[in-house]
């Protein structure tokens, strides 16, 4: 099969639930994305044969987001496009997904795309279609539900990711200050790379309805310079209430944010046909599934396989990026690997806890990140993989071109 490299990956900045994208939808956010990756390479729009896109909470204000964004960022229409679910491995899996197309040679050109406006996730009702029965209608909060029913009907989980998080908790034995303390580190991470600049290049300013003209956000809003150990330890458990031993708390688990995040994906001889300047190679990648309790721990047997597939090791990587649903996830996931929690490589520039995790959009923002973090680290070999609510999980290897 073909090679396959990712060219000009490209990110908004992160907002926050309710923050300052919240006035912006998904399908804006993906229509903006690819503006800039338009304006940003210079590329003919012609020449990308489709847009695989992710998302997790859709509405019919977008069917088929992938094709809707493109129509509307001035792609011809003969421009594909579709969407995609895998809950947090969403974008990877928009990656992995145009990849197959480039290497079977059914497509030359694609664009992934990853977006999530979690802030105008819907509410909805299943019981209104034929009418209205006894006292009204039941209306859902598609991301509370969708983590109580992601393990389907033979997996139940009452508690959400939460509940699955307190069982590694217990398992794995992790305290509430080694939660709190990685945390805290991916906090410090972050705001470091935000003040030295080193998210400016992969950065796409979105312009944002205000009352009088519009407002530009260029820098993620999620992570927290005031942070403390003490400001950590204050907050309570999520489930404090039902378990006494609970540790799992807002501030060291994941954000629910707005983003979206695009890159092309072909191949070497088209990229320099379309001046295109590859950034990543794909080596292998890999998905695994679990016990949907214990998806946190799901990157330990997908991390495996790819580095398996590439006949490469852990001590091979330059950067490690793992997305920290919760902290006390990465921490087992650690554990298994025989790997510190200080490791220099892991998440050099933040994650999950202090970027934020824009479910759909999060594995292609993850991929811009360390798309940049290579050769600013002199690196050349990255694994990126993520947990999956559900009991599932992606990694993918990455060679610098």
């Amino acid at each position: 099969m073909r090679e396959v490299v990712i060219c000009s990956p490209l990110r908004t900045p992160v907002g926050r639930m309710g923050g300052a994208l919240a006035p912006v939808s998904a399908h804006s956010l993906a229509t903006s994305v690819l503006e800039a990756l338009r304006a940003r390479t210079g590329i003919d729009p012609a020449a990308i044969d489709g847009v695989v896109a992710a998302q997790g909470y859709p509405t019919m204000e977008a069917p088929a987001i992938g094709r809707v964004a493109a129509l509307d960022a001035g792609f011809p229409v003969t421009t594909t496009g579709y969407q995609l679910d895998r809950r947090c491995g969403s974008g990877l899996q928009a990656v992995l997904n145009a990849a197959m197309e480039v290497q079977t040679g059914v497509a030359d050109a694609v664009i992934a795309l990853g977006v999530e406006s979690m802030s105008n996730a819907p509410l909805y009702t299943v019981e209104g279609r034929r009418g209205v029965a006894g006292a009204g209608l039941m209306l859902h909060d598609a991301l509370a539900r969708g983590r109580e029913t992601v393990g389907g009907r033979r997996f139940p989980t009452p508690e959400g990711n939460v509940g699955s998080a307190e069982l590694l908790r217990a398992g794995y034995g992790v305290s509430r200050e080694a939660q709190d303390a990685f945390a805290l580190r991916s906090h410090r991470m972050a705001v470091a790379a935000q003040q030295s600049g080193a998210f400016d290049a992969e950065l796409v300013p979105v312009e944002v309805p205000a009352r009088r003209g519009t407002v530009t956000v260029d820098r993620d809003e999620h992570p927290r310079a005031d942070t403390t150990l003490e400001a950590l330890a204050a907050l309570r458990p999520i489930l404090g209430r039902a378990d006494a031993e609970a540790t799992v708390t807002a501030g060291n688990s994941s954000g629910q944010n707005d983003a979206a995040a695009a890159c092309i994906v072909t191949t070497q001889a088209r990229a320099a046909e379309l001046g295109l300047a590859p950034m990543l190679r794909l080596v292998s990648w890999a998905v695994a599934g679990n016990d949907p309790l214990r998806f946190g721990v799901a990157p330990v047997p997908a991390a495996d396989r790819a580095l398996a597939r590439a006949g490469i090791r852990f001590a091979d990587l330059d950067v490690i990026e793992l997305n920290e649903a919760f902290a006390v996830q990465v921490l087992a996931c650690l554990a298994d690997w025989g790997l510190d929690a200080d490791d220099a490589r892991l998440n050099p520039r933040g994650s999950g806890i202090s970027i934020g995790h824009p479910i759909a959009a999060t594995g292609i923002r993850m991929l811009t990140t360390l798309a940049h973090e290579l050769p600013a680290l002199d690196g050349e070999l990255a694994l990126q993989t993520m947990c999956i609510g559900g009991g599932q999980a992606l990694a993918a290897v990455f060679a610098r071109v």
